[in-house]
């Protein structure tokens, strides 16, 4: 089974993360913003990833560093669950609408870590979400798990809606990418290693 479990503690905050890419989208989340629970919830549902989240964080100073040091540990959980990523589809890509908001998320587990994001996150909340950590949350994934990651808002106006967007579409994507290749066993790419 491809999964994972990685802790990181600092001063700022503490995290534990579990992950199972062989699930059926079951996740346990506790990161004291009730939010970004929820969008995790959500992207391993469209995902059909198993996974933990325990953070605790120093949410008196602001949700940055919990939201950031998530997505570092599930980039480290994603990167040791592929392994050599032999085996995989390896590149995905879907559009997911809700309600009036419409994203593209495409990624590539290509262990060249990339961000190109085209989505409004401009200040403001969403619960005790700040709007502009999703950036921050998923280019912090990019980087640990050595993905190219483009997510991009085609319309919306709810920020709810969009950021649920990004998520669900982020899980969909990377489900797809991390399934298995029923025709080609090594790694998918002309140099014969990622």
């Amino acid at each position: 089974m491809r999964e994972a479990l990685i802790e990181r503690n600092t001063k700022e905050t503490n995290i534990r993360i579990k992950l199972k890419l062989e699930g059926g989208g079951e996740a346990r989340i506790n990161t004291g913003i009730g939010f970004f629970d929820h969008m995790l919830e959500a992207m391993a549902r469209f995902g059909y990833l198993d996974l933990e989240v325990e953070a605790q964080g120093d949410l008196l100073v602001d949700a940055h560093h919990t939201i950031e040091d998530c997505g570092i540990v599930l980039g480290q959980a994603l990167r040791e669950a592929l392994g050599d990523r032999r085996g995989i589809e390896r590149v995905a890509d879907t559009l997911l609408p809700m309600d009036e908001a419409l994203v593209q998320v495409a990624l590539d587990l290509s262990n060249r870590p990339y961000l190109v994001w085209e989505a409004d996150s401009s200040e403001g909340m969403v619960g005790g979400f700040p709007v502009e950590m999703a950036e921050e949350f998923f280019r912090a994934v990019a980087v640990q798990a050595g993905l190219t990651l483009h997510m991009r808002q085609i319309s919306g106006k709810n920020r709810h809606h969009i950021l649920e967007a990004l998520f669900k579409g982020f899980g969909r994507a990377l489900g797809l990418a991390v399934r298995e290749n029923q025709r080609f066993q090594g790694v998918l790419s002309t140099k014969g290693v990622l």
